[in-house]
């Protein structure tokens, strides 16, 4: 928390405040209506403490090309019901219907923008090669900046994202956090500190070489006892031992990047003892779920860890001081393979340990489960979480500490 400047209620009554939040959810694909409210409920005790400011809101939805790319009407709607009055939402970003909006609010009043990544300058290929001084020049940042009186960050989802709306607007406004991500830093922050031991840090999910990552920064700083690998990250450490997993399998995970196996088998030489790799996996086979051990794969593709590891898995979180937990063990969404991430669920949910999950697919297994109350915290970033959990430095936090008012 060293360094980051956090809301001040007084400072901010009958100001004009923007505010990044991340109400990114899933849709349901036919009508667009919204899943899972999760993300809206995250951002509600900072709204509510700016209840004397005249409050305009900034956030996204998906990303262009996918179907899930959208308005964010339906939101702004969500929004409501949570909070129990109006959020105002204005189908424009930077032009004159925005800054009418902005300009007619009364104190008490939210107004949600449109997706802003509708806007080019925010999702741009080339944008987060550029530093935040640079990004701070887009026209998107200039004119909204001249809008409002303060900028907060209360979306650490996309905090690890060097983009304009998330770092830019610290380099021209006075900004803050808001109080999400001031419980996202903290609760992160201590997890390296934590004491009790052993601290299992499980790593799956479909980003190998972001997990890779994570995997060897807790290695390094000594900040995991054991690593728990499933997911694409899990089927790698198979091949880095010399395992042939089938030539599905093994295209899928090196086709893109194949210097990843090379550190896969250094970490593996160094920290052996303390990666610990599925010893069966399940495959699909005729639409059923078939356990093979990993010395026995055929060439279908990989869905799931098998029965044996997951009983491995859930005893080792059984006698944990600590559990990280970051991406699915498998094809989660398939029905018949989301068994291994479901049961490392329930075993965090059942143990004493601290317990942190690292939001994305795994906070939503969670709550299909209906075991929330049984996890210590839940992070409202994947791969935010993972980044901070293994001491990356995230840009939209950096971009606070640098320009602390």
């Amino acid at each position: 928390m060293i360094g980051l400047p956090i809301i001040n209620k007084a400072r901010l009554e009958s100001k004009k405040v923007l505010m990044r939040i991340d109400i990114n959810s899933p849709l349901e694909p036919n009508t667009g209506i919204i899943l899972d409210d999760s993300r809206f409920a995250g951002h509600i005790p900072t709204i509510k403490e700016l209840s004397s400011s005249r409050l305009v809101l900034i956030a996204h939805q998906s990303r262009p090309g996918l179907e899930d790319f959208t308005t964010l009407e339906m939101h702004a709607e969500k929004l409501s019901q949570l909070l129990g009055r109006e959020v105002i939402y204005v189908d424009d970003i930077i032009g004159r219907a925005a800054r009418e909006d902005i300009g007619k609010l009364e104190n008490g009043e939210i107004l949600l923008l449109e997706n802003v990544r509708f806007l080019s300058e925010e999702v741009h290929p080339t944008i987060e090669k550029k530093p935040p001084e640079e990004q701070a020049k887009a026209i998107f940042i200039r004119k909204l900046s001249s809008y409002v009186d303060f900028y907060i960050n209360d979306a650490f989802a996309v905090s690890h994202r060097n983009q304009p709306s998330v770092v830019g607007f610290p380099q021209v406004l006075p900004s803050f956090a808001g109080r999400l991500l001031e419980k996202e830093v903290e609760t992160l922050s201590s997890i390296a500190r934590y004491k009790a031991r052993p601290r299992i840090f499980s790593f799956g999910g479909a980003k190998a070489k972001a997990s890779l990552k994570g995997i060897a920064n807790v290695l390094d700083r000594g900040i995991a006892d054991i690593v728990l690998t499933s997911g694409v990250i899990g089927n790698l450490f198979i091949i880095a031992k010399g395992i042939d997993i089938g030539r599905i399998n093994t295209n899928i995970i090196l086709a893109r990047d194949g210097e990843i196996l090379e550190e896969a088998k250094r970490l593996l030489k160094k920290y052996g003892d303390k990666i610990i790799i599925p010893s069966d996996v399940a495959v699909k086979e005729n639409s059923e779920r078939l356990e093979v051990d990993v010395k026995n794969i055929p060439n279908l593709k990989i869905m799931d860890i098998g029965i044996e590891t997951i009983a491995k898995y859930t005893s080792i979180i059984k006698e944990a001081g600590m559990v990280a937990a970051n991406g699915p063990c498998g094809v989660f969404e398939i029905e018949g393979f989301a068994l291994g991430s479901e049961e490392l669920v329930r075993a965090m949910a059942k143990t004493k340990a601290f317990t942190c999950i690292g939001g994305g697919h795994t906070g939503a297994i969670t709550s299909k489960l209906g075991i929330k109350d049984k996890i210590s915290f839940i992070s409202t970033g994947g791969k935010a979480s993972l980044l901070m959990i293994s001491g990356d430095k995230l840009p939209g936090i950096e971009a606070l500490r640098e320009k602390d008012s």
